[in-house]
């Protein structure tokens, strides 16, 4: 008899991908479960499932249909974002509530609750971190994914809304000076906000430099062609 082993986040996905694979119907197959799958914690060190499954006999190959094959949708994405930051929550002991939202670009988490302005941190480095930690759980195979955007109390907005006008401030700044003007240290998602704020002024171009956490952003007058 033709058997297969194959592997899945669950037994029914491992068998789906056996009947795939063997190209017959669930009922034609007797499947031996080999492990059960473990989603782990916080989806950090989960194992999949895996499963021996066996052409019972007179089961004859189907054809299959023809479909494109199916990646993790946006909306399993969110759902699955939102719970992990539910967890995170508890973990932490903040009562809070999150509320879901979704756009052509992100997937946006904003964190509602009393307290919940604790979660910031300072220069939203708590937030930052919350925020990358769920990005890299959700999007474990690093492709290019809706970006999950974790919020409380307004504070993206505000503090993009104030490096915009940072950067404006110094643009003009190195523009009235004639020489380049370097911020403070600060995350990426910063420094991003000030690149994209300056990208239309031709008089200025913008760089980073440095490592890690001392990565900073250098804003600089366009030489004058002689």
């Amino acid at each position: 008899m033709k058997s297969v082993e194959t592997e899945g986040k669950t037994s029914e996905e491992a068998i789906q991908k056996a009947c795939e694979e063997l190209r017959v119907s669930r009922q034609d197959l007797e499947v031996e479960v080999l492990s059960g799958g473990s989603s782990g914690f916080l989806g950090l060190g989960a194992k999949n499932a895996r499963i021996r499954a066996t052409l019972k006999e007179g089961g004859a190959p189907r054809i299959p249909e023809a479909r494109p094959s199916v990646a993790l949708s946006d909306n399993q994405a969110a759902e699955t974002a939102k719970k992990t930051l539910q967890d995170i929550l508890r973990l932490l002991e903040v009562e809070a509530t999150v509320d879901l939202k979704e756009d052509s670009e992100r997937i946006l988490l904003d964190i509602q609750g009393d307290g919940s302005g604790l979660l910031i941190g300072r220069k939203g480095q708590t937030l930052d971190a919350i925020e990358y930690l769920i990005n890299k759980i959700v999007h474990k195979e690093g492709e290019d994914k809706k970006r999950i955007v974790v919020d409380t109390e307004n504070y993206r907005f505000r503090r993009e809304d104030s490096l915009v006008k940072l950067a404006q401030r110094l643009g003009e700044k190195a523009k009235r000076l004639g020489r380049p003007v370097t911020i403070s240290p600060m995350s990426a998602h910063d420094r991003r906000i000030i690149h994209l704020a300056l990208e239309d002024d031709k008089a200025l171009h913008t760089w980073s430099t440095g490592t890690g956490l001392y990565r900073k952003v250098i804003i600089s007058p366009e030489k004058k062609s002689s």
